[in-house]
């Protein structure tokens, strides 16, 4: 595990940034896994402004993201595809049909769960993951719980978690209880991870994720079996 603190959250993207970019310079039509949320979006505005300098190609880029809200669909203002296309998509070379979100209206959500990890699968899985970290240790919404759930599925989400995401809509009893998100399997079978932290809060739980027990109470401490992970926090 390659541990990096730094000075600030500019910083944090830049570093980032760099290391999402020499993964498509040195794979072009490689696979990546995306994260959304408030600690990715500096990360996401540094390769835009790669992809605008012409310093990087995102044509034959494929991605698949996380999660999403159960409830909200694709053009919801607080769904994670809109986020990915108003953070990412729409200010780079993309072809959005070589996006992948999990969608949150399936009328049937497990077997929506498990076309996903076909999906995936069918891509010869993710060669480098983004993440973020919850103060709870979540990654993706998988949240705190008795075992590590290797499929992607629905999660009822918990409270510390709506409560984190109220911010983001009008009121708490708008923010959506349950997601649907990828499980452990997809995420460990990633060749690289990367997950981003930032701000004084998440100094805890970065050292129970990665220097505490290997537990799903705290989801993140299984990357700690991962070969290859990089983590990038910054207090400020």
């Amino acid at each position: 595990m390659n541990f990096i603190t730094v000075k600030s959250y500019d910083e944090l993207s830049i570093k980032a940034a760099n290391i999402i970019a020499s993964q498509i310079i040195m794979k072009p039509n490689c696979v990546l896994g995306l994260a959304t949320g408030s600690s990715p979006v500096g990360t996401y505005k540094k390769l835009i402004e790669k992809c605008a300098a012409g310093e990087l190609d995102f044509s034959t880029v494929t991605s698949v993201n996380l999660d999403e809200y159960v409830g909200l669909n694709g053009d919801h203002d607080q769904s994670y595809r809109y986020f990915m296309n108003t953070n990412l998509f729409d200010h780079v070379n993309i072809d959005k049909n070589r996006t992948a979100v999990p969608s949150g209206i399936s009328g049937d959500l497990e077997a929506e769960g498990a076309a996903y990890d076909k999906h995936i699968e069918s891509l010869g899985g993710i060669d480098l993951q983004l993440l973020g970290i919850g103060l709870d240790g979540h990654i993706g919404f998988n949240e705190p719980a008795d075992v590590f759930t290797k499929e992607t599925h629905v999660v009822d989400l918990h409270e510390s978690t709506i409560e984190a995401n109220a911010r983001f809509f009008e009121s708490i009893d708008d923010v959506p209880k349950k997601a649907i998100t990828m499980g452990m399997g997809a995420i460990m079978n990633a060749k690289k991870v990367l997950l981003v932290a930032n701000g004084a809060n998440k100094k805890e739980i970065l050292e129970k994720a990665f220097f505490g027990p290997i537990t799903p109470q705290v989801p993140a401490s299984i990357l700690q079996l991962h070969p290859d992970v990089t983590v990038i926090y910054s207090e400020n």
